[in-house]
This record gives C-alpha cells, structure tokens and sequence, in this order.
C-alpha cells in the first residue's frame, strides 16, 4: 500500500495525541502494516493543531529512506515568497504539496495562487477542511471555484468538513456525523463532476465517513473508486489508524482494493 498521508513532527512537540513518531518508528509502523511507501506533508501554517513541521525536515527525514518516504512542500500562502519556496523544493524532489491546512478561505487569492502554480508544476494539492481552515460555506462553492479556474490541478480532499459534505444535509460544522447519508451532498457530486478532485480516506473523518452508513458507502465505492486514496494521518506512537483493518477486510472487488491501496496514488504521485 501506499500511504499519502503521514507527518513527521519534531519528538519534541507537545501533542494531545501522544509522542511523535520518530522517521525510524514510521517505518516499523509501515513495515508492520504492509504500507511500503508513506507520503509525509509539512505543517507550515500557524492554525495546525500541532508543532510546526518544516519542509526542509521532511526532506531530511525522507533522504534517509529513499523509496519508502515520499517528500510533500507545506508552504503557508501568507509567507513571503511562498510561491519561490514551493518552486525550490520541487526541483529538489517534491511530488505534492500539502498539508495545506491554513486559516484562510478556500479560495483566497493567495491560496488560489498556490493552486495555479502546484497545476503548473503537477504537484497535487493535499488540503484539510473544516470550519475554522480552508474554510468554506454549505455546498463547497468556494472548493468548486478552485477546481473550475485551476483545471490542470489535481486536489486531494481531507479533513472533518469534507468529509460531512458527503450528506446532502451536512451542517458545516464539520462534526463527525452517525446518521444515515441522505442524497445531495456536494463531496460526492464535486468527485464525480470534477476529474481534477480526489479525496484520501485518512483520519477519522475518513474512517468515519467510509462507516458511518454502509449502503451508501457500496455505492460511492462504486461511483469514486478511482478518486480514493489510502491514508492514515499517522504521526504519534502506540496508535493503529483504523484505515488499515477497513482496507483488508472492506467488501469489494480486488481491482478496486488495488487502487485505492496504491493504484491511484502511483498514478497521481507519479511514482
């Protein structure tokens, strides 16, 4: 499998979650679960809900293991020269940009430069959502607005607020909802109308959105499977993300199991 969603967080940081895995103790993880490469994203951006974790330190983890961790850039659009920064790092290897996960609107004029650059480049786009970060109104008008004036980028959803859109009801507070999937919800209809929009299943908005109704999930299995990533959002010790056991025992035929696993990602990452 190939994770797209990992962070390598400095040991020190304070974490609500726990210690913070060490590169060495990513790859055990990995090695354990049968995930044989890992993306790792940056977090540059001052509402992350964790320490900072620079660019520069991911690439430094992933020199150490070539082949298995994967180097995003994370660049906050409010920095001086951030576009400059996410060119230099793709020279240097970058094959996505993310996690972008700042306290903007979704498509604030600086965060819509980062877009149109990352097409240029095709560096695909890893964002979070939620009602404080990326923000956006019921409908995803402003993630619409994106993927219609950044056509030749590809973004990759994550987080709770993209995750509730799934549901024709969803309130914006991006919740981790139990109910039953009602129809309309604009996640779904974005990943079917938009060939430039995917979304990872980490996290547990993933988890939970991929649980929480499983007639509904048969059928977006059906419609998306070719816009869904593995992920786990793992970064802290002694925890097991849930996507690994949904991944193996998940019904579904071997073809689409392939490309969520890894399939779609190789084919996104170019790798």
């Amino acid at each position: 499998m190939i994770d797209v969603h990992t962070h390598l967080i400095p040991t020190s940081a304070a974490s609500g979650y726990g210690r913070c895995v060490t590169p060495q103790e990513l790859i055990a993880a990995m090695d354990a679960w049968g995930v044989t490469q890992a993306a790792v994203l940056p977090l540059e951006s001052p509402e992350c809900d964790t320490e900072y974790s620079l660019t520069a330190d991911a690439f430094a983890a992933c020199e150490q293991f070539p082949g298995r961790l994967i180097p995003f850039v994370g660049v906050d659009p409010r920095q001086q020269r951030a576009l400059d920064k996410i060119r230099h790092f793709h020279q240097r290897g970058a094959r996505g940009y993310g996690e972008h996960k700042c306290g903007l609107a979704f498509d604030d004029p600086r965060s819509m430069a980062v877009y149109q650059l990352c097409g240029e480049l095709r560096l695909p786009v890893l964002f979070h959502i939620d009602p404080a970060i990326n923000y956006d109104d019921a409908g995803l008008p402003r993630l619409e607005h994106a993927l219609k004036h950044c056509p030749a980028t590809e973004f990759i959803a994550h987080g709770p607020a993209w995750w509730s859109a799934i549901s024709g009801d969803d309130d914006r507070t991006g919740t981790y909802p139990k109910t039953a999937v009602k129809p309309g919800g604009a996640a779904d209809r974005l990943l079917g109308d938009y060939p430039n929009l995917y979304a990872d299943i980490s996290a547990s908005s993933g988890h939970n959105a991929l649980t929480r109704d499983p007639a509904f999930t048969e059928g977006f299995l059906s419609r998306h499977w070719r816009k869904l990533l593995f992920g786990t959002d793992f970064f802290w010790v002694d925890y097991c993300p849930p996507q690994i056991e949904w991944m193996a025992n998940a019904s579904m035929p071997e073809e689409r199991r392939h490309a969520i696993a890894e399939g779609n990602a190789r084919r996104l990452l170019c790798l």
